[in-house]
């Protein structure tokens, strides 16, 4: 997936016909509450289905990008975030050359112990159709109450049911960032991965077994929103620290989720000398500048142990165009 092109002018054209018309962008969820009928859309169930990111004609050097975020209790607003942040993250990426062709998919995880609905994958797209499938999560809000949440089946789903040409072409691995502030479960159980993805395994997996094996294919962040209801838990930083190390990004602020997500992606690709230019770009896209900083803070501690590295993507726009340009194809 992933053939078309992401346009600026229609992205902010939705926008302004939302606001205009008082209409929420996540429809599916409100379908859901609507009409009582709690189930994931079709279009966003990870049974029996594998996720592809593919070269084209248009994007012939494609980059996947997963983000997949926890939707209980105090998580619920970051998908809303991310949603009104989309424009100013495909600007930032493709503008200010960090990725040349980001092929972008969304997702939700909860707790499968007790959800209904506990694991949501979309597609890989370039277009908009990464808003589209935004729009199809059903924002739960439920989880266990025992800081955990099935992050695990989602790194699991990222390891062994998507096919990225980045990766098997090029060698390049794609990037997977999970958002939450609640640990993962120490066992991928295999009940679990039957009755929601359709594998039969043989035994449950450790979590740490699964980390490695999507770590193969994906640059693997995990963020905590610090000022959520665990994200300063002690004991979740620590958990996600063991698993993760430096590339556990604790964000005081979750609405600087997508600040976050571009200068990671910008230190990995080698697209930035420095923090300082990172959150010089992210403003020049039309980012916020105190949530700017709120980002360069949460990655540093990985900026310092990733050194400078050689720049490896190319913007495809002019350098003088900027966030005032938004008549055109990104």
């Amino acid at each position: 997936m992933g053939y078309s092109n992401w346009s600026d002018a229609a992205y902010k054209a939705r926008q302004n016909h939302r606001r205009s018309t008082n209409q929420t962008a996540f429809t599916y969820d409100q379908q859901v509450r609507s009409s009582g009928i709690v189930r994931v859309h079709d279009q966003m169930n990870p049974y029996g289905v594998t996720r592809e990111s593919r070269d084209s004609d248009e994007h012939p050097e494609s980059l996947a990008i997963a983000v997949v975020f926890d939707v209980t209790g105090s998580m619920g607003n970051v998908p809303r975030v991310l949603q009104t942040k989309l424009g100013a993250l495909m600007r930032v990426l493709i503008q200010k050359g960090y990725v040349e062709h980001p092929q972008i998919l969304f997702g939700a995880v909860g707790d499968a112990h007790c959800d209904a609905v506990p694991l949501q994958i979309g597609q890989f797209e370039s277009g908009l159709e990464m808003d589209d499938d935004l729009g199809k999560i059903y924002l739960e809000g439920g989880g266990g109450g025992q800081i955990h949440e099935s992050y695990e089946l989602a790194i699991y789903f990222f390891a062994h049911h998507t096919s990225i040409d980045c990766y098997e072409k090029r060698g390049r691995k794609g990037y997977l960032f999970t958002i939450g502030d609640e640990k993962p479960y120490p066992t991928v159980r295999r009940q679990q991965i039957l009755s929601l993805i359709g594998d039969g395994l043989e035994q449950d997996i450790p979590i740490e077994q699964a980390v490695a094996e999507v770590q193969k294919r994906y640059e693997y962040f995990h963020i905590i929103p610090t000022n959520t209801s665990h994200g300063k838990d002690a004991s979740v930083q620590a958990r996600w620290k063991e698993l993760l190390g430096e590339r556990v990004l604790l964000l005081d602020d979750e609405t600087a989720v997508c600040e976050t997500i571009a200068l990671a992606i910008g230190l990995c690709e080698g697209a930035i000398d420095d923090l300082g230019s990172g959150t010089d770009d992210l403003i020049h896209a039309g980012y916020d500048p105190d949530a700017a900083a709120t980002a360069a803070s949460a990655v540093a501690q990985y900026a310092a142990v990733r050194g400078p590295l050689q720049r490896v993507a190319a913007g495809l726009l002019p350098a003088g165009m900027d966030a005032g340009i938004d008549d055109g194809r990104l």
